[in-house]
């Protein structure tokens, strides 16, 4: 069992979600925005607990500014294939594509994920989803013992992620949702990129982009 700490921090107000171990020290953290690890360094103080790895949702600048720091302090990067270029190279596949006070660090991936891949963390199962559209390597994070998934800026309450950007293509983004996300159940709890959290039902319901 885990505790789920939601942060949003960095200029776009990114979420991060660090995951406490109930039953154990360990900890890890759901994408890495700027200025991240000032948040949660105080509550592993507090609670004893020892940040293992970050699971990277997708490899665009406003989720993985604080990865250096992070892999400082012992923590492996969990981030599919496809996400290497933007995470280990983003002067040159995120320059032009954000703001010029922003600091582009590259970082290292240390751990492929892909989809359909079974992990565990404090012996709670997650499961990969490859969810491309937003952009290349983008992934979710399902939970199905705490009966929530991590979306990373696929799907949001009411919205959904934008595919203007390079690598990005609104087909494949509504056949990621529709085809990965909506599949599961419809208490399942989504928690974004950006914004609230929801759930998989509501966003069938009435999300204006994409219903099922």
């Amino acid at each position: 069992m885990m505790k789920n700490y939601t942060l949003s921090v960095g200029p776009l107000g990114t979420n991060a979600y660090l995951l406490v171990c109930m039953q154990g020290k360990s900890a890890w953290l759901v994408d890495a925005p700027e200025g991240v690890w000032e948040e949660v360094q105080p509550i592993l103080a507090k609670t004893g607990h020892e940040l293992q790895g970050v699971l990277l949702t997708h490899g665009h600048w406003d989720h993985t500014q604080d990865l250096v720091t992070l892999r400082k302090h012992g923590a492996e990067i969990y981030a599919h294939e496809d996400s290497r270029p933007l995470v280990e190279d983003p002067e040159r596949t995120q320059g032009i594509f954000t703001f010029p006070e922003v600091k582009l660090e590259p970082a290292k991936i240390d751990v492929p994920v892909k989809d359909g891949q079974k992990l565990e963390f404090c012996s709670t199962r997650c499961e990969v989803f490859a969810v491309p559209g937003h952009c290349p390597g983008s992934v979710a994070y399902y939970f199905p013992d705490e009966k929530y998934v991590f979306t990373g800026d696929v799907l949001f309450a009411g919205s959904v992620g934008r595919s203007d950007l390079p690598g990005g293509d609104w087909t494949t983004v509504e056949k990621s949702i529709r085809e990965k996300l909506y599949t599961l159940p419809d208490e399942v709890i989504v928690y974004p990129g950006h914004g609230p959290e929801t759930t998989i039902g509501q966003e069938k319901q009435f999300n204006p982009f994409v219903r099922q």
